[in-house]
C-alpha cells in the first residue's frame, strides 16, 4: 500500500512590506490633489458670495464709471464660472494675482510673510513637545492621583482658552508688570536693520541673527519669540499632554509591560523606556491635524503680537476686504496644510506598518 504523499499547505499570500508602503504613498498623495482642489474651490466661491473682489474693496471709495471700468479691466465682469477655470489655471502655474488694497503680486506677499508664520509655528510645536508630552507622561504615572486630576485641568484650559486672551494674559504679566519680555514684534527696531543687512535673507529671524553671529542680535529674536509662542504652543500641548496620557496608561496595562513588572523594572523606567515610545505614534499621526489648528491660531496668535506673518497679513487683507489676497493666503495655507499631513503620514507609515493596510 503506498502511503499518501502529504500535500504540504498552500502558502499564505504574503503582503509585500515595501509593496504595501508605495501604493499607500502613492495614494496618500494623489489625495492632495483633490483636497486642494475641494478647497481653493470653496474659497473662491465663497469670496464671492459678496461680490466681485474690485466691488467689496474700493465699492463706495470710486465713482460709479471708475469703478465699472476696473471691474471690467479686471475681468470681474465676465461669467463666474469662467472667472473660475482663469484662477485655477493662474493657481496650477503659480500666479495667485495682484492684491488689490496695496497692489502687490500676491507671490510676494507670500514668500514676504510666510517665513515668519513657519518660525512661528516651530517655535510653537516645540513648546507644544516639550510642555505636552513629559507632563502627559506624569499625569499617566500618577493616574488618578492629585498631579494627574491638575494636569487633566492644565490640558482643557490650554486647547479651550482662546489664543488672543492667552496672548494678552501673556503679555500683562510678563511685560507690563514683570517686565522681563518684549511686548510685541518679531525683534527691536536695531535688530531688525542688522538683519536687513544680511545677503539672501531666509526670512526666519533666528537663522538670519545666527548666520551674522551676534549674540544680541540672536537673544533679542529668541526673548521677541517667548510669548507668541507660549501662547500657540499651549493650544496643542494641550492635546498632546492628553493623548500622551491616555496611551501611556494603555501601554502600561499590556502584556510585556506587566512582564518587565514582574522582573522589578521600576515604575519610571516602564514609563519612561517601555511605555514611552508606542505612546508616541498617536502623536505623530496628528501632528498635521495640528498643523491646521496652528495655522489657524496663528492669525490670533499674530495680530494680538504684531507679529508680521500670513495670518497678521490675512487680518489686515480681510480688514481691507481685499478678497485676491485672501484667496492667495489661504489657497497656499491649503496647499501647506495637504502636504504637511502627507508628511505626517510618510512617518507614521514608516513607524507603525499597520497604519498601511
Amino acid at each position: 500500500m503506498t502511503a499518501a504523499v502529504a500535500t504540504p499547505p498552500p502558502k499564505a499570500a504574503r503582503r509585500s512590506g515595501g509593496g504595501g508602503l508605495w501604493r499607500y504613498l502613492v495614494i496618500r498623495f494623489l489625495l492632495i490633489i483633490p483636497t486642494v482642489f475641494i478647497l481653493v474651490t470653496m474659497v473662491f466661491f465663497l469670496m464671492r458670495l459678496t461680490g466681485d473682489p474690485i466691488t467689496a474693496a474700493l465699492g463706495g471709495r470710486l465713482p460709479a464709471d471708475q469703478l465699472a471700468e476696473r471691474i471690467s479691466a479686471a475681468g470681474y465682469d465676465r461669467p463666474l464660472f469662467v472667472q473660475y477655470f482663469e484662477f485655477l489655471g493662474q493657481i496650477a502655474v503659480g500666479n495667485f494675482g495682484t492684491t488689490i488694497s496695496d497692489n502687490r503680486p500676491v507671490i510676494e506677499v507670500l514668500l514676504t510673510y510666510g517665513s515668519a508664520t513657519l518660525e512661528l509655528a516651530i517655535y510653537a510645536l516645540i513648546v507644544a513637545f516639550i510642555v505636552g508630552i513629559p507632563l502627559g507622561m506624569l499625569a499617566a504615572a500618577r493616574r488618578d492621583r492629585w498631579q494627574d486630576a491638575g494636569l487633566r485641568v492644565f490640558a482643557i484650559l490650554s486647547y479651550a482658552t482662546p489664543v488672543f486672551f492667552a496672548g494678552l494674559l501673556l503679555k500683562l504679566i510678563f511685560s507690563v508688570w514683570l517686565g522681563i519680555l518684549p511686548v510685541a514684534g518679531r525683534a527691536s527696531t536695531g535688530t531688525e536693520l542688522t538683519l536687513q543687512t544680511i545677503s539672501d535673507p531666509s526670512g526666519i529671524y533666528l537663522i538670519d541673527a545666527i548666520r551674522l553671529g551676534d549674540p544680541t542680535a540672536i537673544s533679542d529674536v529668541l526673548a521677541h519669540a517667548v510669548l507668541p509662542a507660549i501662547a500657540l504652543g499651549l493650544l496643542t500641548a494641550g492635546v498632546f499632554l492628553r493623548l500622551v496620557r491616555t496611551n501611556v496608561i494603555g501601554t502600561l496595562g499590556s502584556g510585556y509591560v506587566d512582564a518587565a513588572r514582574s522582573r522589578g523594572v521600576s515604575e519610571f523606567r516602564l514609563v519612561t523606556k517601555h511605555a514611552y515610545r508606542p505612546a508616541l505614534i498617536p502623536i505623530i499621526t496628528v501632528i498635521g491635524l495640528q498643523i491646521a489648528l496652528l495655522l489657524a491660531g496663528a492669525v490670533l496668535t499674530e495680530t494680538t503680537f504684531e507679529w508680521k506673518g500670513l495670518g497678521f497679513m490675512l487680518s489686515e487683507y480681510l480688514k481691507a476686504r481685499d478678497f485676491v489676497a485672501v484667496q492667495g493666503i489661504v489657497a497656499l495655507l491649503a496647499v501647506i496644510v495637504a502636504l504637511t499631513n502627507f508628511i505626517v503620514d510618510i512617518i507614521a507609515a514608516i513607524i507603525d506598518p499597520r497604519v498601511r493596510y
